[in-house]
Order: C-alpha cells, then sequence, then structure tokens
C-alpha cells in the first residue's frame, strides 16, 4: 500500500433500487487508519487493490470467511456486524484521502468519516461528490429511487399505510447515521450528513450545517453553515446569520470562522474571519466590502477590503449609524459561550 495514513475502510449496509443497483451504503463503524492484518484480510477475500479507491460486494461465501477472521484482526465489530444481517446486504470499501470519491459507496464513505469526526473538513478530496450520488427520495422507510416511488407510495398505502416523503436530495440527514457525542441538535433535519459537528456544539432550531462543514470545538449555532465552512471552538453564530460556502458562484477560496468570535443574528461574511471578532446584528461583511479600519480611539488608520483583514484578530466590524460606512476596530472584550448550555451536552 501506498500510503497507509489515508487508507480508509468501511463494512457498509447497501441500499438498492428495484433494478438491484446500490443507491445508499449505511457504515455502522467506518475506520480510519486500516491495520496491516485487517488489509491483508480483506484484499485476499475481495480481490480489492490496496493502493486505490473501491469497493466490492460480498457474497455469502466472503462474508462468512471475514466474519470467521475479522476478530483475529482487532475487527471484531465489523465481524458481529455481519452475523446480525443477511450476508448479501453488506460490502466492503476502501479510500484513499486524496482521491475524489468515483461512486456511490465511496461517497458515503467519505461523508460519513467526517460525520463520525474521524476526519475534519477539507482533509479529503471531494470532487466530483454530487456527481457519484444520486438523487433519491428519503422516508420513513429508507431511501427510495425516483423511479421506484409511485410504486412504493402505491404498495404502502394498499397495505394500509403512507410513506412520509421528507426530503428528495443527494444528501440524507445526518442523524439517521450518527449521531455524534456531546451534541445536541434541535432539527435534525437541517444537519446533512457530511457535517462535522464538535464536542459540545449546539445547533439551534433555525441552525443549518451542510457537508465537509461544520464546528471544531463548543458552539453555538443559530445560523447557516454552509458547505466548506469551519467554525472554532466557542464561537456564536446568531439567529439567521449566514456564511458564505465556495458552492456557488465557482468560488474556491475556504471561507472560516476562527475560535471566540460572534456572528450576529441576521448578519454574514464571505471572508475568513479570524480568532476572537465579531460581525454586527444585520451586518453582511463580502470579501470586497470596503472596510474603515480604526485604532482604539477612533482614529481611521485606512480603507482597505474586509479580505485584507482576514488574519487580523480581535477586531469589531460595525456599520456607522451615521454615515452607513462599514468600520473594524480593537475588541476589547472577548466573547464567551454560556458553558452551562454547552457543558450539559
Amino acid at each position: 500500500m501506498a500510503n497507509n495514513e489515508t487508507l480508509n475502510a468501511g463494512l457498509g449496509l447497501i441500499a438498492r433500487n428495484a433494478a438491484g443497483d446500490v443507491i445508499e451504503v449505511f457504515y455502522p463503524s467506518p475506520i480510519r487508519g486500516l491495520g496491516a492484518a485487517s488489509l491483508e484480510l480483506i484484499v485476499a477475500v475481495t480481490g480489492l487493490d490496496p493502493d486505490k479507491s473501491g469497493y466490492e460486494e460480498l457474497n455469502i461465501s466472503q462474508a462468512k470467511h471475514l466474519s470467521e477472521n475479522f476478530r483475529a484482526t482487532g475487527l471484531t465489530e465489523w465481524s458481529s456486524l455481519i452475523d446480525r444481517a443477511h450476508s448479501k446486504q453488506w460490502l466492503v470499501c476502501l479510500t484513499f484521502d486524496d482521491e475524489p470519491p468515483a461512486n456511490i459507496p465511496e461517497a458515503f464513505l467519505k461523508l460519513h468519516l467526517l460525520s463520525h469526526r474521524l476526519c475534519k473538513p477539507h482533509q479529503q478530496n471531494l470532487d466530483g461528490l454530487f456527481g457519484a450520488l444520486k438523487n433519491l427520495a428519503w422516508t420513513n422507510e429508507g431511501p427510495v429511487d425516483l423511479a421506484d416511488l409511485p410504486t412504493r407510495q402505491l404498495t404502502t398505502r394498499q397495505l394500509g399505510g403512507n410513506l412520509e416523503v421528507m426530503s428528495v436530495d443527494k444528501f440524507p440527514k445526518m442523524a439517521n447515521y450518527v449521531v455524534p457525542s456531546g451534541v445536541r441538535l434541535a432539527d435534525t433535519a437541517r444537519i446533512r450528513l457530511g457535517a462535522y459537528i464538535g464536542e459540545g456544539t449546539t445547533v439551534m432550531h433555525e441552525g443549518f450545517v451542510n457537508f465537509n462543514a461544520g464546528t471544531l470545538g463548543a458552539a453555538m449555532v443559530e445560523g447557516r453553515i454552509s458547505a466548506g465552512v469551519v467554525v472554532g471552538a466557542n464561537s456564536d453564530l446568531g439567529g439567521s446569520c449566514s456564511t458564505m460556502g465556495t458552492l456557488s458562484g465557482g468560488g474556491t477560496r475556504i471561507i472560516s470562522v476562527g475560535e471566540n468570535c460572534l456572528i450576529g443574528a441576521n448578519a454574514g461574511i464571505g471572508f475568513p474571519l479570524a480568532d476572537g471578532c465579531t460581525i454586527e446584528a444585520g451586518l453582511y461583511v463580502t470579501a470586497g466590502t470596503k472596510v474603515n479600519l480604526l485604532d482604539a480611539s477612533g482614529t481611521l488608520i485606512e480603507t482597505i477590503k474586509a479580505s485584507r483583514l482576514s488574519e487580523e484578530p480581535n477586531l469589531l466590524f460595525r456599520r456607522n449609524s451615521l454615515s452607513g460606512e462599514v468600520e473594524a476596530l480593537p475588541q476589547l472584550t472577548r466573547i464567551h459561550l454560556n458553558q452551562d448550555l454547552h457543558n450539559s451536552n
């Protein structure tokens, strides 16, 4: 194997459409950094290339052999998982951090690794993720291929039930796959699989966290964390605030929020925010916003674009109530989360 540090593995439970194609995979216990003995066993049984991402659906013989031998390599949990479900429902998938997902099993494994906190946002190559995933109906009976949906709805009603379609999307909600420790999630439908939710984080009802994004520690999220955005520990995103992601408009710069920051209600950012900074409620600051940089006495130092302040900590961004111009000045007080709220998670 060329790069042992970035080899990830998953034993996945398969969902199929009526044609028998894999449409979704659930990985109860994904692994980051697969051991050499386990890898050797998997390669011997499945024929997978240890130097390339890929997957193999297990037949009865393969599943039985792996179940009997996983314990010897330390994968006791994987052995138990195979024994608890029909063998034809399982596949084994290998992925490398620097290889983009080429198919549904690889894409779902990369998303699981993020939500299990086994890797942080931007540690994996997710190029082409949207193309690898399939648009599905996410229902109370699991994922359903859109081509199969009318038949499934009719069948469920004939049996006296009702198939509830929660969303039609490429991404399911994270909580249907994993609930990380030490978090509170007021509305699980607003957190996609592939979100990284740090220990101690509270996501309130209006909070939203996209994939390959999230919080690195305790945080209060009442606003939007867009795809690719990372929020540092002890930061607070106020009600209906927004962080600009990198998917829309073809942008490539990673937007981040530092530690001990506050983005006020209905405010937003379109540039990386350094530690200890505050964005005043209702103020949206993009990378190109002209900002009057003031010293502690309120004297103008220079007028610059907000992007040039990306590495300047402890600034308060506000709009002058008389002139309407955006100002940034030293912030003398630090933001503190209510620890009682987050320690109880």
